[in-house]
């Protein structure tokens, strides 16, 4: 069973993306709901909340990635 290299650095990379995703989402939300009373909590709510939809479908799409990359060989 062959993996193909180019594939799989390139899930890890998306990966490492994906984590970063993953810590950032929650300090903006939790930022956004400390500050309930100022000018800016929707625009940082909503921002927030696009970052956490954003690290979840990353997380997929590196899983697949990686996956790929492990499964299929060199074409």
């Amino acid at each position: 069973m062959k993996t193909n290299k180019e594939l799989l650095i390139k899930g890890v990379k998306y990966l490492a993306y994906t984590l970063v995703l993953m810590f950032t989402a929650p300090v903006v939300l939790f930022q956004a709901f400390k500050n309930t009373e100022h000018s800016f909590y929707i625009p940082v709510l909503i921002v927030g909340f696009i970052l956490a939809i954003a690290a979840i479908v990353m997380g997929f799409y590196s899983i697949k990635v990686l996956m790929e990359g492990i499964f299929t060989g060199n074409k």
